[in-house]
């Protein structure tokens, strides 16, 4: 089973996809992203911080949708550190960023936050991308 794990990730680099600079890019990265999404972004909605609670009380869906947000950020953060789970983390990040855009601008009024939602789904986007070979190791591990 971890001889499987192993040969995923080196058939990448071994067919040379990914230089070393570009494999710790990737790692800071997705260690910055992960510090960013699940201590600043998510830890305030778990914990009712003012500016979470007025922008969610807007949203008018009630403090299980501001809790529900909060803990998917929280855990797909941890995940996207997890090397197995950190392509489908980022992938699950691009759709929470695209549902954060929709309601930056349509509920929140908030065009200027639509530049931090595309920048942080584009970064997730090089990410998974960059962990295609976990997420297909994922996948063909959930299929047996």
């Amino acid at each position: 089973m971890s001889e499987t794990y192993a040969a995923a990730p080196a058939a990448t680099v071994s067919a040379g996809a990914r230089s070393r600079r570009g494999e710790i890019t990737v790692r800071v990265l997705t260690v910055l992203l992960a510090l960013f999404l699940g201590l600043a972004s998510g830890l305030p909605k778990l914990f009712r911080a003012e500016a979470a609670t007025e922008a969610f009380d807007k949203i008018g869906w009630g403090d299980w949708f501001m809790y529900a947000v909060g803990s998917l950020e929280v855990l797909g953060a941890v995940a996207l550190l997890i090397p197995i789970l950190s392509g489908a983390a980022a992938l699950a990040f691009i759709g929470l960023m695209a549902g954060a855009t929709v309601f930056n601008l349509t509920v929140l009024d908030a065009p200027e936050a639509v530049i931090t939602t595309t920048l942080l789904a584009a970064v997730l986007a090089y990410i998974a991308r960059s962990r295609r070979a976990h997420t297909a190791h994922l996948l063909r591990r959930l299929r047996r």
